[in-house]
């Protein structure tokens, strides 16, 4: 198991063998990202009656078709209904009702006139007081109808759909408080080196802080899924078969960094291969050659390199869509964009580039990319003031500045289309 393989090959190869998680049900305020894994559908219509659209005077629209300026229509107010009554009284030949934003039209109203462009002959505009309308209104002006978003017992949110902040409330105005969903996956994190401390510790001579088991865990929370940081474990094969094992029967995803390539110390890929089914051991990327994929009693385990920048790339192009597929998403490639480079870039490499770096737009409204002049795969402070990677192809040509190419957006959801 030592073949090369494309990065495309690689995420399908992951996507084959990972499937959506069992489906829970969750308070709706809890649904807010997530993917509904069934229909919904309102229990009444939505609105459930027609309303007034903003502050005015609820009107029969005949009334006013001959409304101008030079011959304003006058109409006595009769009435107030403010939102949450109701009025139920007759209204004739000359009269209106006062009405407030969200309160039921009256049964003999068809339009609403904001009170802006009302002006008082007498009296201050409420019962009691004379109103002139300088102009028409159509009918069912201002006005939202009874079932305009939605009738009783049409879904409102289809299976597979994201819901949105917005979606929470269009749920709860149709009466769902709770939707069922994919249960989001619990991801161990396990980082592997006898010269891991941690973040708490001041390293001793030959000792470095684990910091990856931390950005680890944070794109997978960033990805939906609920991670757990493992123990460090020590550079020995029984060690980490040990740990593999063990996360592989207590979790739904396991990561592992470190020990990935072919050291006398790297153990992760004969310890998939001794505990299940080693499936994938390299790709044709930079940063991030070295990228172990299999499955232990069916839990999918991904090792990542262990030098950050490696380890980052490899789990945004790989392990994220995986954990997006997990939880029902249907998109798992970041948005892409085209960019011109702003500076030189060099190609000694044959393999996929990805390149730390920084989108902007020139005066032009153009899309630029700058990236970060040090590109070491040993530091993450790049990654954080990165928005961006931009892509050099396979192949051994470099680009020169003002050369377009693609740029992997890291801060844009899957689920936007640019």
């Amino acid at each position: 198991m030592s073949e090369m393989i494309s990065l495309e090959e690689a995420r399908a190869l992951v996507l084959s063998h990972v499937r959506p998680l069992p489906v829970e049900t969750v308070p709706v305020l809890e649904a807010v990202g997530r993917v509904a894994a069934a229909d919904l559908a309102s229990d009444i219509d939505i609105a459930p009656f027609a309303h007034s659209a903003m502050d005015g005077f609820a009107v029969r629209a005949s009334e006013l078709a001959e409304a101008s300026p030079e011959s304003p229509v006058e109409l006595d107010v009769i009435a107030e209904v403010a939102a949450g009554d109701v009025f139920e009284g007759v209204i004739g030949a000359g009269q209106c009702v006062r009405i407030m934003t969200g309160a039921p039209l009256p049964a003999d109203a068809d339009a609403v006139v904001k009170y802006e462009v009302v002006n008082a002959v007498s009296g201050d505009g409420k019962p009691g007081s004379r109103v002139a309308f300088r102009a028409p209104a159509d009918a069912r002006a201002n006005v939202r109808e009874a079932g305009e978003e939605a009738r009783a017992g049409e879904v409102v949110v289809g299976r597979g759909e994201v819901v949105g902040t917005a979606g929470v409330g269009f749920l709860a105005s149709c009466g769902i408080t709770e939707m069922p969903t994919y249960r989001r996956p619990r991801v161990a994190v396990i980082a592997i080196g006898s010269e891991l401390v941690a973040p708490t510790e001041v390293p001793a001579p030959g000792k470095i802080r684990n910091s990856n088991s931390y950005a680890l865990a944070a794109c997978a929370q960033a990805a939906g899924a609920v991670p757990v940081v493992l123990p460090i474990v020590e550079d020995t094969h029984e060690a980490l078969a040990a740990a593999v094992r063990d996360a592989a029967a207590s979790y739904d995803f396991v990561v592992t960094s470190g020990g990935a390539s072919n050291g006398d110390f790297d153990f992760i890929k004969p310890v998939v291969e001794e505990l299940g089914q080693l499936l994938m051991t390299t790709v044709n990327m930079r940063p991030g050659k070295a990228q172990t994929f299999g499955l232990v009693d069916g839990t999918p385990v991904f090792g990542l390199p262990g030098n950050p920048a490696a380890a980052y790339v490899g789990f945004e192009m790989i392990v994220r869509p995986a954990l997006r597929k997990m939880q029902g998403f249907s998109r798992f490639e970041r948005p892409v964009v085209k960019a011109r480079l702003s500076t030189d870039a060099k190609k000694r490499d044959p393999r996929r580039i990805f390149l730390r770096s920084t989108l902007s737009k020139d005066e032009a409204g153009d899309y630029v990319v700058t990236p970060a002049k040090n590109q070491s795969s040993g530091l993450f402070g790049p990654i954080q003031r990165s928005n961006c990677m931009a892509i050099l192809p396979e192949g051994l040509e470099s680009r020169t500045a003002g050369s377009v190419v693609e740029c992997v957006l890291l801060d844009v959801s899957e689920e936007i289309v640019l």
